[in-house]
């Protein structure tokens, strides 16, 4: 009995183990660094914003806010950033696709999503590592401006795909 015990086990062992995919991390200092980078984008057009950044986990990794944003941006940044990493796509993309397209109309009704510009997916190495959420900026397109800048910004992530 010990001895097919003792062989099963070293047969087990002698497999190769099933590699891990490697998935980069955001960091706090690159979602710290693109937050910033977005409220100085939007700053400089004389619009004051919230940001917020989202890991692949749809955890707040950081939130900035600028003087004088109204509270309710607060939390329509956090779900444009939900939304732009949940669906992996940009909101303004998913805003105009959900006014052509009735299909598309539903995605409005689920909860924690957003269709409104202002979110765009972070990327590295390829892969989705969070996201980033611009709200208060006056309109869909200078949140959705504002979000590319602070990704250009950045040397830690690829450039948006829209």
């Amino acid at each position: 009995m010990f001895k097919p015990a003792l062989a099963l086990c070293a047969a087990l062992l002698a497999q190769p183990a099933a590699a891990l995919p490697h998935l980069p991390d955001l960091s706090l200092a690159a979602a710290n660094g693109a937050a910033a980078a977005a409220v100085e984008a939007c700053r400089k057009e004389g619009r004051a914003i919230v940001v917020a950044v989202v890991d692949r986990g749809g955890n707040l990794v950081a939130l900035q806010r600028a003087d004088g944003v109204g509270p309710h941006n607060t939390e329509a940044s956090r779900r444009k950033a939900y939304t732009a990493l949940s669906t992996r796509s940009a909101t303004l993309e998913l805003a105009r696709k959900a006014a052509a397209d009735p299909d598309a109309r539903n995605l409005a009704h689920l909860p924690e999503l957003l269709l409104l510009g202002g979110g765009i997916p972070l990327r590295a190495e390829g892969q989705v590592v969070g996201a980033i959420g611009v709200a208060g900026g006056g309109g869909a397109a200078n949140d959705h401006a504002c979000a590319r800048a602070a990704i250009a910004a950045s040397a830690a992530f690829e450039a948006p795909v829209h």
